[in-house]
């Protein structure tokens, strides 16, 4: 359905949304907080802009397109003109944790700790984006056949231009970084390789100050200097992001998940997540899914 040009497919078996697409000339859409239930896509058009996001602030201006996790709080305020789209998808519609190895969009352009959610855009990619928001809501007010395999064949196209843009846009960072206040130089990349190798069993901040040999004063100094976050932020959102892929993709139970991701108390670790992730591990199962099969349709119009 659409009301305002908003173009809504939804889930018969449960009738949430599925997949949505709309212009918007308002930025008031954004000025609170939110937190969906479904990955969200905004270009951003003109305006420059405070943007909040898992509770860091970044300014924003031109052409920019955000990517936002399912729950993941997000703010934009501004008092300026802006326009752009939103598209908004639920992992029923689309599984980036399941296509991961052809857009390698899980970890990099959503759910990623270590960088911003946005990517500048020139004018000329602002206008490839664009025009390809136009063909995608012209394709779900169709309801022809094939479509939501169309539907999704252009929004693989939109992740895999976006995934080359914020690659390119922050390249992976192997020299060693010195602190203009800091005489000690520190590869940033250790960091993030010693989190990705040991986040299930090592949680805190301690051990990997030891495994990097550095003090935990001076890691904790870098860490904030660089990804704006502490590294007990970091830990937990790497924790998180693995719990939401185990929820999503597998049968596990809520104890087996807690108990490979280093948690001996099943309860701990559920308050864990409903502080990192605003909703218990339960809630995040049944809103968004574990293997779920998802007929979709697309209502009369209004």
């Amino acid at each position: 359905m659409y009301t305002h040009d908003r173009y809504t497919m939804v889930n018969p078996q449960n009738g949430n949304l599925a997949f949505s697409i709309y212009p918007f000339e308002d930025s008031a859409l954004f000025s609170s907080l939110q937190r969906y239930n479904y990955f969200s896509l905004i270009l951003w058009n003109g305006a420059a802009a405070d943007l909040t996001a898992d509770f860091t602030q970044y300014p924003i201006s031109g052409h920019v397109l955000l990517a936002f996790s399912p729950f993941q709080p997000f703010q934009l305020q501004t008092n300026e003109a802006v326009r752009g789209w939103v598209i908004d998808f639920h992992p029923e519609f689309f599984c980036i944790f399941r296509h991961h190895a052809e857009i390698s969009a899980n970890g990099f352009l959503f759910n990623n700790s270590y960088q911003p959610p946005y990517i500048q855009l020139t004018q000329e990619q602002m206008n490839q984006f664009e025009g390809l928001a136009q063909q995608m809501a012209a394709e779900v007010q169709k309801v022809d056949l094939a479509q939501q395999e169309l539907l999704i064949s252009y929004l693989k196209i939109i992740l895999i231009q976006a995934v080359r843009l914020k690659r390119a846009q922050f390249p992976a960072q192997e020299e060693p970084i010195t602190l203009p206040d800091h005489p000690e130089p520190f590869v940033i990349q250790k960091l993030k390789d010693a989190i990705e190798q040991h986040y299930r069993r090592k949680h805190a901040p301690s051990d990997y100050a030891d495994l990097l040999n550095i003090s935990p004063k001076a890691l904790a100094k870098i860490t904030r200097y660089h990804f704006h976050k502490t590294l007990t932020d970091l830990i937990s959102d790497r924790i998180v992001i693995e719990a939401k892929r185990e929820l999503y993709l597998t049968p596990k139970t809520i104890k087996e998940v807690a108990h490979e991701l280093g948690f001996e108390d099943e309860f701990y670790f559920s308050r864990f997540f409903k502080r990192h992730a605003t909703v218990s591990p339960q809630v995040y199962r049944e809103t968004v899914g574990f293997n779920r099969a998802a007929g979709l349709s697309v209502p009369d119009s209004n």
